[in-house]
């Protein structure tokens, strides 16, 4: 039986809503997930499992009929759903009257339940959210039913807040695979028997690295998963890099450097710069060009100017400067003690010649 495995798809979701490529980012969510029905054709796949949050919140009609279309092209895949805590399942909802196409059924029983593939000798498992937390640790003690199916269980969780797991107790519950759902980072277990596929797209700066869906394959025979991996579909990925400076880097000079390094790993890619390193006290770094001209969603500057203590000291040695250093300087000083010693030294030369 060979299954592609997505989850966190967040249908309607503007991922940097504050940004300017927002509509982008909207838009690739629904182009990746269209991808993934193109895959499920091309591999000639048997179920396709989605394990929670398809839509980022309670859908339109107009979205249950374009994800119903799409469905609809796959029509000898069988199509399994769970609502998650952001599509959790509620009495007005509109998908508890859409009439879906025959290859999707959705499990929206608040308890666990399951249909049965004969032709696949499939049974699918799984419940989905009907509030917007399950804090009971409801499947820690579940065990598939004894009988010569390929069993797989659909859950959506992870945290202490959204069905907390324990893995090992899911690797022993005796299901041919357990499709797993709510955390966006990719995770394949060791012995093959669950996985989370991660968010679809990434869906803001802390989803770093690639993103795709889990396409794998359980013999008829053993019913044990036999194929498992990771394939990265998503159209653009997070991208946090650090750039060093030095006393003589200036602000064009970095905002050049900036600007090749995107060049070069994709214009596609989103990023986040941390700047570290030491720069002359006189260059202050005006980089906000960058993130309207370039996909950079935040740069963090955690340079530090290069001060003579020594020499300030010796040139204040009894006014408010060489009082301020003696009082803060120190060895092993913390990142905001030096922050403190910093802009508390330039706010004070910047006083000085401003009376001079």
């Amino acid at each position: 039986m060979k299954f592609i495995h997505t989850a966190d798809i967040h249908w309607g979701m503007n991922p940097d809503s504050d940004k300017t490529w927002s509509r982008d980012r909207a838009q690739a969510i629904r182009d990746t997930f269209a991808e993934v029905i193109r895959q499920a054709k091309a591999r000639d796949i048997d179920c396709l499992f989605i394990a929670g949050d398809l839509f980022h919140r309670q859908p339109l009609l107009r979205d249950l009929k374009e994800l119903n279309y799409l469905f609809s092209t796959i029509p000898g895949v069988r199509v399994v759903i769970i609502a998650g805590n952001h599509d959790r399942i509620r009495s007005n909802s509109a998908m508890m009257s859409f009439d879906w196409c025959p290859n999707v059924t959705w499990l929206m029983d608040e308890e666990l339940s399951s249909v049965y593939f004969e032709d696949l000798n499939t049974e699918v498992h799984g419940f989905s959210y009907h509030t917007a937390e399950i804090t009971e640790s409801r499947l820690n003690n579940v065990q598939a039913p004894d009988s010569p199916h390929i069993h797989v269980l659909l859950a959506h969780g992870g945290d202490a807040a959204h069905l907390p797991l324990d893995k090992k107790l899911l690797a022993s519950s005796g299901f041919s695979y357990v499709a797993l759902g709510h955390i966006h980072k990719p995770e394949l277990a060791p012995d093959l028997s669950y996985a989370y596929p991660g968010s679809l797209e990434p869906l803001d700066k802390t989803e770093t690295g690639q993103h795709g869906i889990i396409v794998g394959e359980i013999s008829p025979v053993s019913r044990q998963v036999t194929s498992l991996k990771f394939v990265p579909l998503a159209q653009v990925q997070y991208v946090p890099l650090v750039v060093h400076v030095t006393p003589a880097t200036t602000s064009g000079e970095l905002t050049d450097r900036i600007t090749e390094v995107i060049q070069k790993r994709g214009l596609q890619h989103i990023y986040r710069f941390r700047i570290r390193g030491m720069r002359d006290p006189d260059i202050v770094f005006d980089l906000e060009s960058l993130s309207h001209r370039l996909q950079v969603t935040e740069i963090i500057d955690e340079s530090e100017p290069q001060y003579d203590f020594s020499q300030l000291f010796a040139d204040h040695p009894s006014d408010m400067i060489g009082f301020y250093i003696r009082a803060l300087q120190k060895e092993n000083m913390s990142p905001v003690e030096k922050k403190a010693l910093y802009y508390g030294i330039d706010a004070l030369l910047r006083t000085t010649d401003e009376r001079s």
